[in-house]
């Protein structure tokens, strides 16, 4: 592993360069030699290195300069600063400037080659910690959520807006629609993509105890508290805290919540110190927060200051286009992850997932198709593996003809009505549009109409 490091030596004194190329060569590591602190930058800027052996004292361009200059260019390497002037003083200045350890002259080999081997393994472990967050902000961004409706495009956008700023984002949406997907996404398409996405489900925890899950305990705050015990709005400092469920937060921690969006500070329960944060808080709800507001249920003052920017997320049924696409996706994700790979499904199949009503959204259908994966016999899904809610006519909708003292001729009729309504209100009231929709004639839609008594404000 390390002997495929590369390495840099930037040194004034010839002599010094060639004993640390042969010392280091003699380890198998690749070396580069730099006379200066200007060329060791340039060297720097146009190859990857994973430890810089950095002589504080040159002429031009000092060691010191190097470091400072190295601390504007992102990924650099591990600075190991060697000099025959060793001091406390010096050695913490370098350290400051971000030198990774610090060597006087003359040395050991033993010493500066043990320093060098950790300041290799210091790399590489960096190195994999920016690849892992890489990956995670990749698995995150908004460009990977499925969808191509024309609701879904408009969320795209949202979220592209709102994700570089600090503002705070309230995402609506029923379950099962996303809406932590989506609060990820914001996250890792913003300047904190680096620091912690931290997500609580206020509604899942009792009140009693999600007041110290937020904002964390002394000890000896309550009985049980035998330690101190950080919040989470202190573990997602420079990060984001996604507060789902948001309606379900009692009074006395919105009033607390409220104070942290206001004043970026906080105590933890039981404690009398300040704690100050800088958290982006994205919250989410499954219900209409203005009515709780009216109701009393849900404090104007945080109402106003969640609601700065609104992210409305479709239901499926509002993005039924999307079906295809979701469906295709949660093939390859569960066949690769259950080693069927090749599946599809077929026309039949899809037009069952088409009509389906999905009142628990993408979830619901992520669960369907995964089942569908893990039970069907052969290489494509068919209806009949659909779980029979799915699969089947809902017959518990059907109404009680005997009971309702109704014929077939008025229960279809009030179906058709209904139908006809639907389509409408689908179509913003286009009656042209409406006819293609439920494939008839623009003609014989209008003679429905007037049969049935339905007054369209745009026919």
């Amino acid at each position: 592993m390390d002997a495929n490091a590369r390495i840099l030596v930037a040194d004034d004194e010839e002599v010094m360069r060639d004993v640390l190329s042969t010392l280091l060569s003699s380890e198998s590591y690749k070396v580069d030699l730099a006379e200066n602190g200007s060329e060791a930058i340039e060297m720097v800027r146009n190859r990857d290195y994973a430890v810089l052996l950095l002589d504080l004292m040159m002429p031009d361009m000092d060691g010191f300069e190097v470091l400072r200059e190295l601390r504007n260019m992102g990924n650099t390497p591990e600075a190991v600063v060697l000099t025959a002037f060793a001091s406390i003083d010096r050695a913490v200045e370098a350290t400051k400037l971000g030198a990774y350890s610090f060597i006087a002259k003359p040395f050991k080999n033993d010493e500066l080659l043990l320093a060098v081997k950790n300041a290799i393994e210091h790399h590489r472990l960096l190195e994999e910690n920016r690849r892992l967050k890489r990956t995670l902000r990749d698995r995150f961004s908004f460009h990977n959520i499925v969808g191509k409706s024309d609701a879904m495009q408009r969320v795209f956008e949202l979220i592209a807006q709102v994700a570089p700023r600090r503002s705070t984002v309230l995402i609506q949406g029923e379950s099962g629609t996303g809406k932590e997907l989506v609060a990820k996404a914001i996250h890792a398409s913003s300047g904190r993509a680096e620091a912690p996405f931290v997500a609580v489900n206020c509604g899942n925890i009792p009140s009693e105890l999600l007041e110290s899950e937020l904002f964390g305990h002394v000890k000896g705050a309550y009985t049980g508290a035998t330690k101190t015990k950080k919040g989470l709005f202190e573990i997602a400092d420079g990060g984001t805290l996604f507060l789902d469920e948001v309606a379900t937060i009692s009074m006395e921690i919105q009033s607390k919540l409220l104070r942290v969006i206001q004043e970026r500070e906080f105590r933890r329960l039981g404690g009398l110190d300040n704690i100050k944060v800088d958290v982006r808080i994205i919250a989410a709800t499954n219900s209409d927060l203005q009515t709780a507001v009216q109701q009393g249920d849900f404090r104007d003052d945080l109402y106003y200051r969640l609601n700065v920017i609104v992210i409305k997320i479709p239901s499926l049924r509002e993005r039924t286009d999307d079906i295809p696409l979701l469906t295709e996706h949660f093939i390859k994700k569960y066949g690769e992850e259950n080693q069927r790979e090749g599946l599809s499904v077929d026309a039949a199949a899809m037009k069952v997932l088409m009509d389906h009503d999905w009142r628990g959204n993408v979830r619901e259908l992520e669960n369907v198709i995964e089942r569908a994966v893990v039970l069907s016999p052969g290489n494509q899904i068919t209806a009949d593996i659909f779980p029979r809610n799915v699969a089947s006519p809902k017959l518990d909708k059907i109404p009680d003809f005997v009971n309702l003292n109704i014929s077939l001729k008025q229960m279809v009729g009030n179906f058709e009505r209904e139908l006809i309504l639907a389509a409408l209100e689908k179509t913003n009231g286009n009656q042209k549009k409406a006819a293609q929709l439920l494939s008839v004639n623009a003609t014989t839609l209008s003679e429905k109409l007037k049969r049935l008594g339905i007054r369209n404000s745009d026919s």
